[in-house]
């Protein structure tokens, strides 16, 4: 068993002890919380060091270190210095070290928690430029209810065994490489399984394939790049993108509505380590509350865009698709409004709002709308025929069974504003998966699979067509991959054959006619009786 496996079968293990007082769902909340409050305040410890900040005596542990030299009158200097580089700041009585102090000497208690996370906000509401990304984080957590005990005692030792677990995780493997992000992942995506999460969580397989799609073509090493995710969930997609990337460089722009889910992807990209200063969430509903317009030289308000635009939207999804949104820019060119209880293709045009001219988008949706009628058939065509050329650049079908919350197939939509071509690649990767236990999954081999066939681009029997704009319209607009490849075996038709075929069965039906007036013959049958 490697280390992270280990890792995460101890910490699976302590969500089945907290079972008997809370869901696994809870029990992500507390333990996800803090795992990232134990790495904040050992970032911190790194840059009082690095910055020469405290000067730490040989033998002497930094938080000893810090307890001694940023007390008294001193320490609103020393906090002013560490969230104004962090973003955030900690004092020395509230590090993850003090905690773990405190619990092994026996002397914590449910407002000592309370105190932790309280003076956290305040002193993130400090920094304004860091304010959306650290305020309220923690605020999921509340520590005075009943589902971590149902008395006071039974929460503090509830709270007091997390801690200790947390605090005994070696944050990298055998070979020395920090697996935190991995640690992220996997805590999200074991909770998603079956459980109410599910909608917000997309599995780290899908996820990797969308990142290595639409950021293949983007700057690499040192230029920045960014991404938006309007339905960004607990951050799947935008952690992979930081995971696969310099996440020093890829600068992440998400919204959700959900607020655990939010303060959820605040915590995951901060487990993949992505700074503040790349990362801009808002816990809002896109569809509702646009992403902020920026002014431009001329002072004309225009919409923020963006290199690549990912998403995954729970499904099904409803939203107000008042009449009035026919005037919204980022619908009123496209014909009708997705319908009421099935928001899919709302999320579409948002992202592609936002796309810009040279990016990519690329956003899961339910098979269904690539054939629905009415409305998204309305859509479907206006994205195919806009006035810019085709929008639709590759529908990729994927297995059954793959997403956490139902088992019916998804597609991946591949959305460009520029295009070259208007033919769209359509790729049937229904049998690209491997079998789990529960969920059905993408090997890295599945990934790499479908990922080269689509940069290539070119035909392949029952995988992959390039399916002309003519040989769209001439099916009505229907996107179903199957409409554009078989996945029968097509078996070649031989002439020939078929002619010496035809003879024999005259030769033998000669045959047999010959034996039948033989045998009524001797019977002294006629063959009109």
């Amino acid at each position: 068993m490697t280390k992270l496996q280990t890792i995460s079968s101890q910490l699976w293990t302590l969500t089945n002890e907290l079972g008997t007082n809370t869901d696994t769902t809870e029990s992500q909340n507390y333990i996800l919380a803090f795992i990232c409050y134990r790495y904040l305040s050992e970032q911190q410890e790194q840059y009082l060091v690095s910055s020469s900040a405290i000067n730490v005596k040989k033998g002497q542990v930094i938080n000893e270190a810090y307890l001694e030299q940023a007390g008294g009158a001193e320490l609103n200097a020393y906090l002013k210095d560490i969230f104004s580089n962090l973003g955030y700041a900690i004092a020395p009585l509230d590090t993850w070290q003090s905690l773990v102090n405190k619990i092994d000497k026996g002397q914590v208690n449910l407002s000592d928690y309370q105190t932790i996370f309280a003076n956290f906000d305040k002193n993130a509401a400090l920094s304004k430029a860091a304010g959306q990304t650290f305020k309220g984080i923690f605020s999921n957590l509340n520590l005075a209810d009943s589902y971590l005990g149902s008395s006071a005692n039974e929460r503090v030792k509830s709270l007091a065994k997390i801690v200790k677990l947390v605090d005994s995780i070696d944050y990298q493997d055998e070979a020395g490489k920090d697996i935190l992000g991995d640690i992220s992942t996997g805590l999200i995506s074991k909770y998603a399984a079956g459980k109410k999460g599910a909608t917000f969580c997309t599995p780290p397989a899908v996820a990797k394939l969308i990142a290595k799609i639409v950021t293949a073509d983007l700057p690499k090493a040192t230029q920045s790049f960014t991404v938006y995710d309007p339905s960004c969930g607990v951050g799947s997609i935008l952690s992979a993108i930081a995971n696969d990337n310099n996440s020093a460089i890829a600068k992440l722009y998400g919204q959700e509505a959900n607020l655990t889910a939010y303060n959820l992807a605040r915590i995951n990209l901060m487990l993949h380590h992505v700074l503040f200063t790349n990362m801009t969430l808002f816990n809002t509903d896109a569809l509702e509350n646009d992403w902020p317009a920026e002014p431009n030289t001329k002072e004309i308000a225009h919409p923020r865009t963006f290199d690549a635009v990912v998403a995954n939207p729970p499904d099904p999804q409803s939203w107000d698709n008042n009449q009035n949104k026919l005037t919204d820019p980022r619908f009123r060119n496209y014909g009708k409004l997705a319908p009421r209880t099935k928001a899919s293709f709302a999320f579409v045009l948002q992202g592609l709002y936002h796309l810009n001219e040279k990016g990519i988008m690329a956003i899961v949706l339910p098979n269904e709308v690539l054939f629905r009628s009415a409305a998204e058939a309305t859509i479907r065509k206006n994205l195919v025929e806009h006035p810019d050329g085709n929008q639709i650049d590759a529908v990729i079908g994927l297995p059954p069974n793959l997403f956490y919350e139902g088992i019916r197939p998804m597609i991946i939509l591949v959305l460009k504003k520029t295009r070259t071509s208007k033919d769209i690649l359509f790729i049937d990767a229904s049998k690209e998966f491997a079998k789990g236990k529960m969920k059905n999954y993408l090997t890295q081999e599945n990934i790499d699979k479908i990922f080269k066939t689509y940069q290539k681009r070119v035909a392949m029997p029952q995988y992959a067509c390039l399916a002309s704009i003519e040989e769209i319209r001439a099916n009505d607009y229907n996107l179903n991959v199957s409409q554009y490849i078989t996945t029968s075996e097509n078996k070649k038709i031989d002439l020939t054959e078929i002619d010496r075929l035809l003879v024999q069965d005259k030769k033998d039906i000669a045959t047999l006619e010959a034996k039948i007036a033989k045998d009524l013959k001797v019977l002294e049958i006629k063959r009109d009786q």
